[in-house]
């Protein structure tokens, strides 16, 4: 055990000697990371031609490096501290960028609250199965460790203030950055770094991982859109015949009030969509029913994870491009009643029930779901004990089996929305059944791991459809009709073989849409095709079950076609817009925005004064826009 130098000691120390050794230290960090960032812009070679994206990207690091210093008074400890852990970002990122082809984004670290709701298994799940990152791992700690012990203070614990006031200013300093003041800007404001949200190679040929996450962070914080209401009521004034047309347009359900069961199928898309798979039929019972009702591509705002931000914009019909502060919107509401599709349906006298054999926690549902209007929550501790479970997760059989313990023949119509599990990856897990899934026979060119991880999707996803086909046989049976609408959440973080692939189109993933089916099993009707995009699928839902008088969710079905298409997830090449799509797309934004906050429902009364008397025809019902009465909160 070393002894504390004494005060003649460090004096001896002289100043300048104590600054060159924290620069070496603050110059070695900065290059150091910007190797393992592995960016073009940022890395070491880059150092005498753009320094500052070094610096900008090393930046927080050497704050937290150097308040580590003053409260252990240890250079080559605090350094390494901060730079082990922000290796551990990196690496963090680089298995989502492996997984889900998207780097780290401010949101992501909301998760770290997820991690004891329930999330600590399934991301636990996208961790490497080798150990050797893990003995890395304990590596550096040990070192550190030992650091801690044998390392000398470069200065005495008194310094009469000094290093309080320099550990309150670092703070402080930290502070602002964490708190996005728009001081930092000047560095990470556009001006002279590059930043493309959400691009996984952006990250890595620009201003570096760190920056780019700095850049982001500070973009949401001070980007926010402020809504016009005069563009949106322009919008809505522009669409008057269209909405008159479609609210007196005949009712399609025949005076009858129809359960509603919507399921959302995890990583649900159709496989004849990519190279090799073109005249494959694995979804049989998807086209088998597309004949029976509508269906078509869904245009959806995530790829391969991110599951709540299409189940959000299903539920409340809003776009996620008009917010660009809500990443993942259960951890970033803060209203405690949010307009949707839910409480339109309860105002009309439906129960609402949401369906998951998962823990309620996780993403924050439990508290979401409250707040879009669900009466119950029906999660993985109200499942039977004895549901089944294939590979990691519940089995979509165990999920059709509840959704019909659910439903009732008596007593108030039903809304019941189910989300299924067992089809999220990783795929890596061995299924129940693996000679079955051995016989899946994949396209060429794809082997190895890439070959079992699409094999393991398709067992699980050929499950899917088979209960997409027995859900509707089981509803076509009962007594009261009962409308069914299935869609997939996104496509499988399946990156490589699609690399290897390739899609029927031409298109890369990013850019393929999923798909979407509504149908009532028992009176089948003539098929129609139609690409929608996810948060118009409530709008079309309401309509096929004759409700038809929440005025928001009409406008969404008026301006379908020309929208939809430009949903897509983060990082795809956008859709070539008109100028009459970009205008359409800046106001519907308006609109959206105004309807989150809940001040859309003083619009309508000025657009019906000027249409010639709308509400006379086709009264107009806001239900959606305000609580319920009787809501649960």
């Amino acid at each position: 055990m070393t002894t504390s130098p004494t005060p003649a000691a460090l004096r001896a120390r002289s100043l300048p000697a104590r600054l060159a050794l924290v620069f070496a230290l603050g110059i070695v960090f900065t290059l150091l990371t910007g190797m393992v960032d592995g960016g073009i812009g940022v890395g070491p070679m880059q150092a005498l031609n753009q320094p500052l994206f070094l610096l900008a990207n090393a930046l927080p690091g050497l704050l937290l490096a150097s308040l580590l210093l003053v409260l252990s008074r240890r250079a080559l400890l605090s350094f390494g501290l901060a730079f082990l852990l922000q290796t551990v970002v990196y690496a963090i990122n680089a298995l989502k960028v492996s997984n889900l082809n998207t780097p780290l984004m401010p949101a992501d670290f909301r998760m770290l609250g997820q991690l004891r709701r329930g999330g600590l298994k399934l991301l636990g799940s996208y961790l490497p199965a080798s150990p050797w990152p893990y003995l890395a791992l304990l590596a550096a700690v040990a070192i550190i460790v030992v650091a801690w012990r044998i390392e000398p203070p470069m200065f005495a614990r008194r310094t009469r203030g000094k290093r309080l006031a320099s550990g309150v200013a670092l703070l402080l300093l930290m502070g602002t950055l964490i708190a996005g003041l728009p001081g930092w800007m000047k560095l990470y404001g556009g001006h002279h770094l590059w930043m493309e949200p959400w691009s996984a190679t952006a990250t890595a040929d620009h201003s570096g991982l760190v920056s780019s996450l700095v850049m982001f962070h500070l973009h949401q914080g001070h980007a926010r859109k402020k809504a016009d209401p005069a563009a949106a009521l322009q919008l809505i004034e522009r669409s008057d015949l269209a909405l008159r047309e479609y609210l007196q347009a005949p009712l399609r359900n025949n005076g009858e009030e129809p359960d509603i069961v919507v399921v959302q199928s995890e990583s649900f898309f159709d496989p004849s969509i990519m190279k090799g798979y073109e005249h494959a039929d694995l979804t049989p019972n998807l086209h088998r029913l597309a004949a029976q009702g509508e269906s078509g591509p869904l245009h959806v705002p995530t790829y391969g994870g991110g599951t709540i931000r299409t189940e959000f914009e299903v539920l409340t019909g809003l776009s996620l491009r008009y917010f660009d502060d809500m990443q993942f919107p259960y951890l970033q509401m803060n209203h405690k009643v949010v307009p949707s599709m839910v409480r339109v349906l309860r105002s009309h006298g439906y129960e609402t029930i949401a369906v998951h054999g998962n823990d309620p926690r996780f993403w924050n549902r439990n508290t979401a779901f409250q707040a879009i209007g669900f009466d119950r929550f029906v999660s993985r501790s109200s499942f039977p004990a004895h549901a089944a479970i294939d590979g990691q997760y519940m089995a979509d059989s165990a999920m059709t089996d509840e959704i019909m313990a659910q439903l009732k023949n008596a007593g108030p119509p039903q809304f019941l929305f189910a989300i299924s599990i067992e089809a999220h990856g990783p795929y890596d897990v061995p299924p129940a059944h693996s000679a079955e899934r051995d016989a899946i026979a994949v396209p060429a060119g794809v082997t190895g791991q890439n070959k079992l991880e699409l094999q393991n999707y398709l067992y699980h996803m050929r499950h899917a459809d088979q209960e997409l086909g027995r859900l509707a046989e089981l509803l076509a049976q009962r007594e009261r009709p009962t409308l069914l609408l299935f869609y997939g959440d996104h496509l499988p973080a399946l990156t490589d073989t699609y690399n290897t692939t390739g899609f029927v189109d031409g298109k890369d993933m990013l850019s393929q849409p999923g798909t979407w089916l509504l149908v009532n099993p028992r009176n089948p009707s003539l098929p129609k095709r139609e690409a929608l995009a996810s948060w118009m699928l409530p709008g079309r839902l309401l309509e096929q079950a004759g409700v038809r008088d929440d005025a928001y969710f009409a406008l969404t079905q008026v301006i379908a076609p020309q929208l939809a298409a430009l949903t897509h997830a983060p990082g795809a090449p956008p859709e070539a817009e008109d100028n009459s799509e970009h205008q359409e797309d800046d106001d519907m934004a308006n609109v959206a925005l105004l309807r989150m906050k809940g001040k859309l429902d003083a619009l309508w009364p000025k657009a019906e004064a000027q249409t010639a008397g709308l509400l006379e025809e086709a009264p107009l019902n806001r239900a959606g826009e305000v609580e319920s009465t009787g809501a649960q909160q």
